[in-house]
């Protein structure tokens, strides 16, 4: 009888410790093989970098964790719930959210406006058609994100005004809606200035230490800087794991990774 309690137990100790959990994980898309027994645990609140060339299963490894493309083979599981047959928009109530390489804003309204409407979209009034007071707890939800990812100046301004690394920062403030407990980056950074890289480098820095969040980045001096761990992918598996200085110093990454990025 205790080994039953103690066994219930640790379930629930590890059910609490990991934020995500891929078991021997594939994706396969006829003959092609993207995604092969990837193995992978994320605490709750760990922050990781997963890096590669092109074509080494990255964006693939997050369509299977939200469930655009669903794994092949494997297990998923989020917050010790298992979410493998689950569809997205179960995954997102969740606490799960994710960033695309490809904007997805509405360029026609201003930002609070984006903001305020992913606020209101993950609550009980979403489809109310009333306008908002200002004592709308989405309203200040939405107030207090614009903040978090520094577009005070321009809440008001169209989004099709906005900058490209604006609007980066924008889409990151629609991936915190909800308060998410894990968010996915999908290349933040890219075609981001020097000034607007070191913007994205502070605000993942300061988000709130219980939002863990895996980012994907062909940026090194971003990706290191912003995670605790590193995943190196490979032609659809995991090649190398560590931290950002065993990674960046791994002979075999270099070779690999860093020498044809950098060379």
């Amino acid at each position: 009888m205790v080994g039953a309690r103690t066994d219930a137990l640790s379930k629930l100790q590890g059910a609490g410790r990991y934020a995500l959990e891929l078991e021997a994980v594939s994706r396969h898309f006829g003959a092609l093989v993207a995604l092969a027994d990837i193995n992978l645990t994320l605490e709750s609140g760990e922050r990781r970098a997963v890096l590669g060339s092109n074509g080494a299963g990255k964006t693939t490894l997050f369509n299977a964790i939200t469930g655009d493309f669903p794994p092949t083979a494997g297990r998923i599981r989020l917050f010790g719930e298992d979410v493998t047959e689950l569809p997205g928009h179960e995954r997102i109530r969740r606490g799960l959210r994710r960033t695309y390489q490809i904007s997805l804003l509405f360029d026609g309204l201003t930002v609070i406006d984006n903001v305020y409407l992913a606020c209101r979209g993950i609550g009980r009034g979403r489809f109310s058609l009333r306008r908002p007071s200002d004592a709308d707890p989405a309203m200040e939800s939405a107030e207090n994100l614009v903040s978090v990812v520094h577009l005070d100046d321009v809440r008001d301004q169209p989004v099709a005004n906005l900058s490209h690394g604006q609007q980066r920062q924008l889409e990151i403030a629609l991936a915190l809606a909800g308060a998410p407990r894990l968010v996915l980056f999908d290349e933040p950074a890219a075609g981001l200035s020097p000034a607007e890289r070191a913007e994205l480098i502070e605000i993942l820095q300061s988000m709130p230490e219980h939002i863990g969040y895996i980012i994907i980045e062909h940026d090194m001096d971003v990706a290191l800087r912003v995670a605790q761990s590193v995943t190196m992918m490979h032609n659809g598996r995991v090649f190398k794991e560590g931290t950002p200085e065993e990674i960046e110093n791994d002979p075999e990454v270099q070779q690999l990774y860093l020498g044809s990025a950098h060379g």
